[in-house]
């Protein structure tokens, strides 16, 4: 059997683990509250960068024409038939309603 004094075993001191712990919770909590504080600043900005993106990919699918015939008026194929039946009166559950109404 090998003697073991030969190696050295790193003992790390609670106060270190947690003086570890604690500067990484407060470099989180710096971001945290640098992100927030972008955001809340420019949030105009980024609204309005967000709607010009939305409104730029529903506008590039039209081709860039606002009239004319390129655009479908409707879907005429989609509407109610003229002898569809009519829905029945509500008739509830069958059971007496109190008071009589």
């Amino acid at each position: 059997m090998k003697n073991l004094t030969n190696y050295r075993v790193m003992k790390f001191k609670f106060n270190d683990i947690a003086n570890a712990i604690s500067v990484v919770s407060g470099v989180t909590l710096a971001g945290i509250i640098g992100v927030g504080t972008y955001v809340f600043v420019n949030k105009d900005a980024i609204i309005d960068d967000i709607k010009d993106a939305a409104v730029e990919s529903v506008m590039g699918g039209m081709g860039g024409s606002l009239g004319g015939g390129a655009l479908p008026i409707g879907a005429p194929d989609l509407a109610a038939p003229t002898n569809q039946a009519s829905t029945p009166p509500a008739a509830g559950l069958g059971l007496p309603i109190p008071g009589g109404f």
